[in-house]
């Protein structure tokens, strides 16, 4: 395949990935805004696994992620990333036409700052030598240390009084963290089983420990993710869409030898994309105009992702999840 084609290529993947996970985002909004507020949280995961529109998310999710790996086949990583960040851009209309509502200048001001700012992080930074990867001990210290900062921003320690919108974005935060050291294990996994791995040739159970390290931050994304939307759709969604990237580039800066473009200046540029995008998620959790939690009108009837991660990990009862779907008119996207 000659370089245009290549190029075009990886371009419509990238959109076709992107359209994916704004449909998995709304589709999870939806289920979190069609559960209700009560304590408890026991049989919560259950009641999730037991509904169609649940595995529909996640069928999307895996659509978009696929999608997302085979751009990456045909495109640089500076030209599949950025068209990444317009699950964003999508999900903000496709959400409000399922609302029946249309998006605020507030929202659409927020999206393109975010927007803005998560481009600018990406082309500052410079990729890692191609095969490079963490070595066994390294990804242990890395899953440890994640584990332990997931569970603390899962927890809301870390959000202080900052209420449902602050625990709704310490989610998002954590469901990028957690898919973005994902990824930086599916590179050691593929390094290992290439025997390229830094070190010692790994043994049989140090690869399937690292599968099921995979696994449980990949899962724990997810979950992570649907908890994140009970208090919207915007602002949730663009800190995942930030975090990922962040904690895979704190990775590579700090293990895997990375540094931004443009040396000292690259840092000052980073530094000035994450402003413009923390001020396009300030925009969006205010351009809503509505919480549309629990304690809303509920926004239509769907899969119940956000009421189940919090039950999974923050008390959120099944009774939530089991809630009867509505398609009420009205309710804004971002909390």
């Amino acid at each position: 395949m000659n370089p245009a084609a290549g190029t075009a290529l990886a371009v419509l993947l990238s959109l076709v990935s992107a359209a994916g996970y704004a449909l998995a985002a709304v589709a999870q909004s939806r289920l979190a805004a069609a559960s209700s507020a009560a304590p408890g949280g026991r049989g919560a995961l259950r009641a999730l696994l037991a509904r169609g529109q649940w595995w529909w998310a996640v069928g999307l999710n895996a659509a978009g992620a696929l999608a997302h790996v085979a751009a990456l086949h045909y495109g640089p990583l500076t030209l599949v990333q950025p068209l990444g960040a317009l699950t964003l851009v999508a999900a903000l209309p496709l959400g409000a036409y399922r609302a029946r509502r249309r998006v605020t200048r507030t929202e659409w001001r927020g999206a393109l700052w975010t927007l803005a700012g998560l481009v600018g992080l990406v082309a500052v930074t410079g990729p890692a030598a191609p095969g490079e990867a963490l070595s066994l001990s390294e990804s242990l210290v890395v899953a440890a240390a994640t584990a332990l900062l997931i569970a603390a921003l899962a927890s809301g320690r870390l959000q202080g009084s900052g209420g449902r919108a602050g625990r709704g974005l310490g989610h998002a935060t954590a469901s990028g963290i957690a898919s973005g050291v994902a990824s930086a294990l599916t590179q050691t996994l593929t390094a290992a089983l290439a025997l390229e791995l830094p070190g010692t040739e790994p043994t049989w159970w140090q690869t399937a420990l690292l599968a099921v390290l995979i696994s449980g931050f990949a899962t724990g994304g997810l979950l992570l993710s649907q908890a994140a939307y009970r208090g919207g759709l915007a602002a949730p969604l663009a800190v995942v869409n930030l975090s990922n990237p962040a904690a895979a580039a704190v990775i590579g800066v700090a293990l895997l030898g990375e540094t931004f473009r443009a040396g000292a200046w690259g840092w000052l540029a980073a530094a000035g994309a994450s402003l413009v995008a923390a001020r396009g998620v300030v925009l969006l959790t205010r351009g809503g105009g509505g919480t549309g939690g629990a304690g809303a009108v509920v926004r239509t009837g769907g899969v119940a992702v956000e009421g189940v991660a919090a039950g999974a990990v923050g008390g959120v009862p099944a009774s939530r999840i089991a809630a009867p779907e509505a398609e009420p008119v009205g309710v804004p996207l971002a909390g």
